[in-house]
């Protein structure tokens, strides 16, 4: 079923506009063709909005927080304000902090070097490697993939119990996963995990671009995201939350900005008192543009509407899903089932296609860019491709020549800017290759399968 025979309910909205739109990529079969950027999931294309609130301000930028100057003045309100449009975008309770990072990973990072001596970290083995790895000085409790909602609560529950009651802990789960695409039971998993006195954190990542995300209904002590894959790629994260930890900890990096005062003392040395606010995690100058962006996304996500946006997303969903029913060849990745409620990420897997081989032809022949690869969740995408979890695999694709069985997958992503079009060309192009085949040579190249321009 293509996208074009699919008829969308009255409240799906429009594609937001997005830069890239337009932009015109070679075929390597001859010609060219608009580029579909099916890629969200690594990094969704700047909403337009946000490009031009930016260049609107770049004349005016001036260093925050460290000048006198009415650039200085008006760069430090632009970015304080920035911090209060994310926090209302998170509906964050009284007394949260905003701290701006540069991405997920850093958020998570910078959580993980404030965890209190002694904590006790629960992570699930469907994680990102974002939310899989930065636990490195703590005791961490690795949990098996559930194969429900409810099974994942139950996981957690158990897990818990077994853990000394009195000491920090910490669980860290996703929103929504990088691979399937399925939504995860954060509610539940909060209320169990204080209900046995642990905290969590929401990896909201690839939830956050697609779905509204409260703080205070979801009852989460913190949640980290990114910029670049809410629609404002400018190197820019937060990590928004209980202030207690983060203001115990020492400061994540040391340096001008997060310290009050500091002097010398007569024995030669420094004293230092650090600022308790947001600004004890932000040392150096701050990301002005990137803060200013991603605030700027949030208010266009918020002004569009999450539920016409979730609407128009499942619309396309529904159109990948349905258009490649019938074709036996495709298989898609899923822990919860082909049914359980998703973003728009989906992963499959080509019967006799090496898969990075199917995704060079995608790009090659037919100017869709999806990714190919573990998606950095190798214990993941082992489980789900029938592989010991524990092997070790690359983010990028294997040495596997086109032909060759690779165990990995394909990767395809939309959202708020996505055409029908791109989708519709999708689906035909996958069809065309699973029947047809490749209509050009490949060859493995530094790991990655291209098209063989030798010949």
């Amino acid at each position: 079923m293509s996208v074009s025979t699919v008829a969308a309910a009255p409240s799906v909205c429009a594609p937001l506009p997005v830069l890239g739109r337009d932009v015109t990529v070679p075929l390597v079969t001859g010609g060219e063709v608009t580029y579909a950027a099916l890629d969200y999931a690594a990094s969704a294309p700047a909403l337009q909005r946000v490009w031009d609130d930016v260049a609107a301000y770049a004349p005016y930028y001036g260093s925050v927080h460290r000048g006198a100057g009415y650039l200085s003045q008006l760069s430090t309100d632009l970015f304080e304000n920035a911090r209060r449009t994310v926090a209302e975008f998170l509906d964050c309770r009284e007394g949260d902090q905003v701290v701006f990072t540069r991405s997920t990973t850093d958020s998570l990072n910078l959580l993980a070097a404030a965890l209190p001596a002694d904590c006790r970290v629960f992570v699930f083995e469907t994680e990102h490697h974002a939310s899989l790895l930065p636990w490195r000085s703590a005791q961490v409790t690795y949990l098996d993939a559930p194969r429900s909602p409810r099974e994942a609560v139950e996981t957690l529950e158990r897990a818990l119990a077994g853990r000394d009651p009195h000491g920090p802990a910490l669980v860290c789960v996703t929103g929504a996963s990088n691979v399937t695409g399925e939504l995860w039971p954060v509610r539940e998993l909060a209320a169990a995990a204080h209900a046995h006195g642990a905290r969590i954190v929401l990896d909201a990542a690839q939830l956050a671009p697609h779905h509204e995300v409260s703080v205070a209904g979801l009852d989460v002590d913190w949640v980290a995201f990114s910029g670049h894959k809410l629609y404002a790629p400018f190197g820019s994260g937060v990590l928004a939350g209980r202030a207690d930890w983060l203001r115990a900890a020492e400061p994540y990096l040391a340096g001008g900005g997060a310290s009050r005062k500091v002097g010398r003392r007569q024995d030669g040395g420094v004293d230092v008192e650090w600022h308790d606010s947001a600004a004890r995690h932000e040392a150096g100058s701050p990301n002005v543009i990137g803060a200013y962006a991603l605030a700027s996304a949030c208010k266009a996500l918020t002004e569009a509407g999450f539920d016409a946006l979730v609407a128009r997303e499942q619309y396309l969903v529904r159109a990948v899903r349905d258009g490649l029913a019938d074709v036996p060849e495709v298989r898609f990745l899923s822990l919860f089932g082909d049914e359980a409620p998703r973003v728009g990420v989906l992963s499959f897997v080509v019967e006799g296609w090496n898969s990075s081989h199917f995704a060079a032809a995608l790009s090659a022949e037919y100017g869709i860019g999806v990714r190919d690869g573990l998606f950095c969740a190798h214990p993941l995408l082992r489980t789900l491709l029938g592989s010991d979890p524990q092997a070790q695999g690359e983010c990028g694709s294997p040495e596997a020549a086109p032909g060759e069985k690779s165990l990995n997958a394909i990767r395809v992503s939309f959202g708020a800017g996505t055409p029908d079009e791109h989708v519709e060309r999708f689906v035909r192009a996958v069809k065309e290759l699973v029947t047809d085949g490749a209509k050009w040579s490949y060859r493995t190249e530094d790991g990655r399968c291209v098209p063989d321009t030798s010949a």
